[in-house]
């Protein structure tokens, strides 16, 4: 029996949630703050929704794919808004520890921008599906069009789908991770059956037709048409196979921008989590770099980098699992300022030896607001003020916030 609701506001997951005849939080994908409507109700979500009472910031959704397609969820809500919502999920978060700052941005990435994608391929009679999931579904949504995606991605998108012919039982959705690199895509699978000689060489075909430089399969080198090379400030990097970059070239550079900023005249830096260096190479141009990351092959390719690059200062690597063995504050104590860039789960323990190192200036970056906001206040609670907090948003139409921020000890000036 639907029943009708008002949205109050979007949740962090980009839902409208309404209070539901019990008193108790409804949520309802794709609806918006304001707007009245009807929907049934079952646990705590509202299906097949009617529209009422639309909100003025509603907006068409630009893609096809909209309604099926899981990757997208704020794409019905106008930019403008989008943005003042993001802006709100930071300070939010922090209000929810204590901590008062102002919050800027977002710097909002471009639409065809996306440069990493991770694509489920699955095989049917007539061919494969080539996508992504549909909301809170394992059902592969083909997706020819995509206004997000770098128009690399969607090039290969037929070499993928004849990998998944290739490689995969009517019973598998294959994972393809693709990335852009300097000269073409490197593609990492994974969910494949074992390949066979034959295969291998059919692989290595579709891979030169395509022009995907590298291909994994399980981890396993299938095939490398040349050497793949990512250009991080100026300097070319050999990424590992499947490696971790920002997902767009201007959330990048917008990240690298803040850090730089944040960092200031230091000229001794520690960069945690420092993957293949994207904040240390830029900061090896004005200061010596001790770059700390989990990853051993990624640490070799950083370390490859830096010593192939012209005009950096010393950059040293250190392979270390920081969750594990977090630097300890007499570590710590040599440099002018660190950089944190952890994973979604934060880095409280990390956080917490910076806190009493007095290191004078941190640059930190998060991609989730609440794990950012709690290390937040360890270090507040320390003595350093938050300076600033800049919204990056590489993720547009979607409810991900990324954010860099800059803290500072009380006694040190800005």
């Amino acid at each position: 029996m639907p029943v009708r609701l008002r949205i109050d506001r979007l949740g962090h997951r980009g839902d409208g949630i309404a209070i539901g005849p019990t008193g108790a939080p409804i949520y309802i994908p794709r609806m918006l703050p304001g707007e009245e409507i009807e929907a049934e109700i079952e646990g705590d979500r509202g299906r097949f929704a009617r529209i009422i009472v639309p909100s003025e910031d509603r907006v068409r959704a630009p893609c096809k794919h909209y309604s099926a397609c899981g990757g997208c969820s704020l794409q019905h809500l106008a930019e403008p808004a989008v943005a003042d919502w993001k802006r709100a999920v930071v300070a939010q978060a922090l209000a929810s520890q204590g901590i008062q700052t102002g919050v800027v941005g977002p710097d909002t990435s471009p639409g065809y921008s996306r440069r990493r994608a991770t694509f489920a391929l699955k095989r049917t009679k007539g061919g494969a599906l080539v996508g992504f999931h549909g909301a809170a579904s394992h059902t592969v949504v083909d997706t020819p069009e995509c206004h997000l995606l770098h128009p690399d991605l969607l090039a290969v998108r037929p070499a993928l789908a004849r990998l998944a012919e290739l490689g995969a039982s009517r019973k598998q959705t294959l994972s393809a991770r693709v990335t852009c690199l300097d000269h073409g895509v490197d593609v990492s699978v994974t969910g494949g059956k074992p390949l066979s000689a034959d295969q291998h060489a059919r692989i290595a075909a579709i891979c030169a037709d395509a022009r995907i430089l590298r291909l994994t399969w399980e981890g396993e080198p299938v095939a490398q048409l040349a050497r793949p090379k990512l250009t991080i400030a100026g300097i070319s990097v050999t990424p590992p196979p499947g490696s971790f970059l920002q997902a767009t070239a201007a959330g990048e550079t917008a990240l690298q921008a803040a850090v730089l900023d944040a960092v200031g005249p230091a000229r001794q830096v520690v960069d945690l989590f420092a993957g293949l260096g994207t904040f240390s190479l830029p900061l090896a141009a004005q200061a010596e770099v001790h770059a700390v990351e989990g990853e051993a092959a990624m640490t070799a390719a950083l370390a490859d980098a830096s010593r192939a690059g012209p005009g950096l200062k010393r950059v040293s690597t250190e392979t270390r699992d920081l969750f594990r063995r977090p630097l300890e504050p007499d570590e710590l104590a040599r440099f002018d300022a660190a950089v944190i860039d952890p994973p979604r789960a934060g880095a409280l323990a990390q956080t917490e030896r910076l806190a009493e190192s007095r290191v004078p200036r941190i640059a930190a970056v998060s991609c989730n607001p609440q794990t950012f906001a709690r290390d937040a206040r360890r270090l507040v609670d320390a003595g350093y003020r938050v300076e600033w907090v800049r919204v990056v948003d590489q993720f547009r139409w979607s409810p991900h916030v990324e954010l860099a921020a800059f803290f500072a000890l009380e006694h040190t000036s800005s």
